[in-house]
C-alpha cells in the first residue's frame, strides 16, 4: 500500500518528496516540516531556480573578492610573516640560526620593466606629497596684513 503525497502525508518518506522539501526550505519555506502537497511543479521549479541563482551569484562574488586579493605582493608578505611566526615561535634557539632554513636574504625573480613602472609611479606619489607640504608650509609662511 502506497500512499500518494498530500496534505496528510509526510514528505520525508519518499526521495522526490525529500528532494522538494529540501528544495522548499533552502528558499526559506517555514511550512516544509508541516505537511505540504506537491501537487503544483511550479513550485519547485521557482525554488529550484531560485537557489541555483542565488548561489551562482554567492560563488561570483567570491570570486571578485579572491581576485581583488589574489596578487604576488600579498602573498611574498603573506609567506614573511608565516615564516617570521614559525621563527618566533616554534622553533629552538638553535634551530633559528639554520642559515638553510632561515637565510638573511630571500631573493626573488622580478621583471625589470614592471619594477620601473612602479618605482617611477612612487616616486611620482612622493613627490606630489613634498610639493603639496611645501605649498601648504608656505602658505602659513606668508605674512598676514593687518589693515588699520
Amino acid at each position: 500500500m502506497i500512499q500518494t503525497p498530500g496534505k496528510n502525508i509526510n514528505m520525508f518518506i519518499d526521495i522526490r518528496t525529500s528532494l522538494f522539501a529540501i528544495n522548499l526550505f533552502l528558499c526559506i519555506i517555514q511550512l516544509v516540516i508541516c505537511r505540504l502537497s506537491i501537487n503544483c511543479n511550479i513550485d519547485f521549479l521557482f525554488s529550484l531556480l531560485v537557489v541555483v541563482y542565488l548561489m551562482n551569484l554567492l560563488i561570483g562574488l567570491l570570486n571578485n573578492a579572491i581576485e581583488e586579493d589574489n596578487n604576488r605582493i600579498s602573498y611574498l608578505i603573506q609567506k614573511a610573516e608565516i615564516l617570521i611566526e614559525i621563527e618566533l615561535f616554534y622553533l629552538l634557539p638553535h634551530r633559528r640560526r639554520w642559515q638553510t632554513w632561515f637565510p638573511e636574504v630571500i631573493h626573488y625573480y622580478a621583471d625589470v620593466d614592471k619594477n620601473q613602472i612602479e618605482i617611477e609611479r612612487l616616486i611620482k606619489a612622493v613627490y606630489n606629497l613634498i610639493t603639496g607640504i611645501m605649498d601648504s608650509v608656505l602658505l602659513l609662511d606668508r605674512p598676514v596684513c593687518n589693515q588699520l
